[in-house]
């Protein structure tokens, strides 16, 4: 009897604390979905900091505008814990605000976090936390977060950025976080073993030898339904993540690039045939497509919609100009990579036969295209204007007819 009290005691005490650290309400809370605006400001900041021609310890200095950050907080948050966060600076501190749901109560309860971080000899330091009305002090925090990080695999990761950070600044006047750094090789070591663990290795390298036997022996231009359907089923057994690592496969391919780019030990596999697909007969709809469905399986569907978008928009400044048919491929295949990494039923169902153009991607017909800079901006005003509202619902129309698109895949654990 006394053995079953020592069972239950952390249960109870787990009860007692609930209504003191969860809230009905949560501390942030926003519509999920990432700007053009923001891939645009990671783009530049990306062109600032070529690793090429850096060498180790070089002194450097990133100038990261807040609301960067805060979309990528929020977006990681959403990632990989379904919650929603916030980052904002206040005076010369930057503040970190989590809400993470915990469904399965009689009603849902909310885990409010939120941490200030501030300058200390240059370093970032949690100087105080709270967790909802609980004040906690920065450095139990810290230590909180010390755990949380080594129980995510992260150590090595976090240990090499601390390394290499010399000084944090948070500028609310300017709206941006300066960060002085010297430049270390390994930086981009870890990044990549935060990106792609040793089991996606694996995956990656099996889709790869897979893609390089499915093209071996065609030639001319190849419908991509014919290609996609068998390099997902052909090695998705016993591997959760092999889908998504065989449409970035089809990615690299579809865009000329090279997956030793990313992996340098890709150097020594299997290389495909350069083969052209196509989709709803056009080169470029395989590209948007296949694209599109690699970004929403790695990052997420709202990712992989404004990296489309923001595409769009400088095609229309200096390139083919801006396509709305190009753009409906985009969110086709946005919707198809989140089918693949929700492993869902209904694609499971659909792979049992060959797929079409139809399966994969609506009707072009009628989207404007080859819209230049000036002519979008007479016809359509704005990414946000009626006009171009109308235009986008009506291609979302046409994707919800599909069978494939029809509702929404059911979202993976951690999403």
């Amino acid at each position: 009897m006394r053995a079953w009290l020592l069972l239950l005691l952390p249960l109870v005490l787990a009860a007692s604390l609930l209504p003191v650290i969860t809230d009905r309400q949560p501390l942030v809370s926003r519509s999920e979905g990432v700007a053009a605006s923001s891939i645009v400001e990671a783009r530049h900041l990306l062109a600032q900091r070529d690793s090429a021609h850096q060498q180790r310890a070089d002194e450097r200095t990133a100038i990261i505008p807040a609301g960067l950050l805060d979309t990528a907080i929020d977006h990681f948050a959403s990632r990989t814990l379904g919650a929603r966060a916030a980052f904002v600076i206040v005076g010369r501190s930057g503040e970190i605000r989590l809400s993470i749901p915990l469904p399965g109560l009689s009603a849902t309860r909310y885990l409010n976090l939120s941490a200030v971080i501030a300058a200390a000899d240059g370093r970032p330091r949690i100087a105080s936390a709270s967790l909802a009305a609980l004040p906690l002090p920065g450095w139990l925090a810290e230590a909180a977060a010390g755990t949380a990080i080594r129980a995510a695999g992260l150590a090595e990761q976090w240990q090499v950025a601390a390394r290499a950070v010399r000084r944090v600044d948070f500028d609310a006047a300017a709206s941006h976080v300066v960060v002085d750094y010297v430049w270390q090789p390994e930086l981009l070591e870890q990044l990549r073993s935060f990106a792609v663990a040793p089991a996606d290795t694996v995956d990656l390298r099996n889709a790869q030898a897979a893609l390089a036997g499915l093209l071996d022996h065609r030639a001319g231009v190849v419908p991509l339904g014919q290609v996609l359907a068998p390099l997902l089923g052909c090695c998705s057994e016993g591997s959760a993540g092999y889908g998504r690592a065989a449409l970035l496969v089809l990615a690299a391919h579809v865009s000329g690039n090279s997956l030793s780019q990313l992996l340098p030990e890709a150097r020594s596999w299997a290389r495909p045939r350069r083969v052209k697909l196509s989709l709803r007969g056009r080169h470029d709809s395989a590209q948007h497509f296949v694209v599109s469905a690699a970004l929403a399986a790695w990052a997420g569907e709202s990712a992989a919609d404004a990296i489309g978008l923001d595409k769009e928009m400088r095609d229309a400044r200096s390139g083919s100009g801006f396509s709305f048919a190009d753009l409906a491929a985009d969110r086709a295949g946005s919707r198809f990579g989140e089918l693949v990494a929700a492993n869902s039923p209904r694609l499971q169902a659909a792979l049992q036969r060959p797929l079409s153009d139809s399966d994969l991607a609506p009707s072009l017909a009628g989207l404007p295209e080859g819209l230049s800079a000036a002519e979008f901006e007479r016809r359509f005003a704005a990414a946000e204007s009626a006009d171009y509202r109308q235009v986008t619902s009506e291609i979302e129309r046409r994707l919800s007819e599909m069978p494939l698109y029809r509702g929404r895949p059911a979202a993976r654990k951690g999403d």
